[in-house]
């Protein structure tokens, strides 16, 4: 399983919650589209279990912290950021993209705190929602099943 995520916002118990289930399921990694916002929030991901790929958001304002909170565990960066990870193509970038490059298996955006699921052919298109709920007032997370590329969009 992959564990995607968004717009933490310093929730810490949220985070809590989000990291306890990647662990519980056995991700083998975590992905975070932007705006974790504090290295202090940042700390909570090393109890992940599981490397975890970012990007900054727009509220990440702290990147150097940040950055170097993250390499403890895995990177964070200014999107987008494109990798592979087993045989899939992944994009992510902290904003919706309104063309996804043709390469790409897997898409994964924040900002809009909203969850959703897209697919087009080959092609999923996620967006965990907010794991902060504070915009859209649910916390939730997503998970990624590489193999059938089903994804499940779990509430907090």
């Amino acid at each position: 399983m992959i564990g995607l995520m968004s717009d933490s916002h310093d929730n810490l118990p949220a985070i809590r919650q989000a990291v306890e289930i990647f662990n519980r399921v056995g991700c083998s990694l975590v992905i975070h589209a932007g705006d974790v916002v504090a290295p202090f929030a940042a700390r909570e991901l090393r109890n992940l279990r599981c490397p975890v790929k970012a990007v900054f958001g727009n509220c990440d304002g702290e990147k150097e912290g940040l950055a170097t909170i993250f390499r403890e565990f895995g990177q964070i960066v200014a999107g987008p950021l494109v990798f592979s990870h087993g045989h899939l193509r992944f994009y992510v970038s902290h904003y919706p993209l309104e063309q996804p490059p043709a390469e790409a298996e897997v898409v994964v955006f924040g900002h809009t705190h909203r969850a959703q699921v897209n697919r087009d052919g080959n092609l999923v298109v996620v967006n965990p929602g907010e794991v902060c709920g504070w915009v859209k007032g649910v916390s939730t997370v997503a998970l990624l099943d590489p193999a059938t590329l089903v994804v499940d969009i779990i509430p907090l």
